[in-house]
């Protein structure tokens, strides 16, 4: 079996594992969906769904962010963690969006790698869930349960994600980026993944590591 055809078999048991396969932070618009991931960071889903309902309805639009200070955002995200650093960076967004795009979302990786604190990881989510396009998100389940898996080789996100394009079905892979994010929470856990019931075990090159 090479590498595509355990990548491949991999992607099968997860969507059996997890038949619907959906991003866990909460948003109706595309704005929101970038918005909380910037706050994601460093900072659990759980935790930005908490804040993101009083926040969106405090700021309801691009525009709304884009004429507010980083002082009035503070405030409704302040159990977030770097709270300072993310209201900035939510202003400044806000006001790229509405400068360059119309207040809209752009719809590619280096348009919205431009924006002021968004990486690829955030751009990958946007492209899959938004565009539905062939995207890879290489959050810290992603890169610790392929590199365990043998999918992967490194823990810098970029490599895995470039590792990760040659191998997967990139048609299936941002659900399947979305999947690892529940096998991470549920079963390869990073201090002490439950092998002993994993579904992935037999393609696993730790397996063991945590009985």
């Amino acid at each position: 079996m090479d590498l595509q055809e355990k990548a491949l078999r991999i992607v099968e048991i997860l969507e059996e594992i997890y038949p619907g396969a959906q991003c866990s932070l909460v948003y109706t618009k595309p704005h929101e969906l970038l918005i909380a991931t910037r706050l994601s960071a460093q900072c659990t889903d759980k935790r930005v769904n908490m804040v993101t309902g009083a926040l969106f309805e405090r700021f309801p639009s691009v525009e709304a962010f884009a004429e507010a200070t980083p002082e009035d955002v503070e405030p409704y995200i302040r159990s977030c963690g770097l709270y300072h650093t993310k209201a900035r960076d939510i202003v400044a967004l806000a006001k790229a969006l509405m400068e360059n795009y119309g207040g809209e979302v752009p719809d590619t990786l280096e348009e919205l790698t431009a924006l002021p604190g968004v990486g690829r990881k955030t751009a990958n989510l946007i492209m899959g869930d938004v565009y539905h396009q062939p995207a890879v998100v290489t959050d810290t389940h992603c890169i610790r349960i392929c590199k365990r898996l043998g999918l992967t080789t490194s823990d810098n996100p970029y490599k895995t994600e470039m590792e990760l394009r040659a191998i997967l079905p990139m048609d299936r892979a941002s659900d399947f980026c979305h999947r690892l994010v529940n096998f991470g929470r549920d079963t390869c856990t990073a201090r002490k993944p439950k092998c002993e019931e994993c579904r992935l075990r037999e393609y696993c090159e730790f397996v063991g590591y945590g009985d």
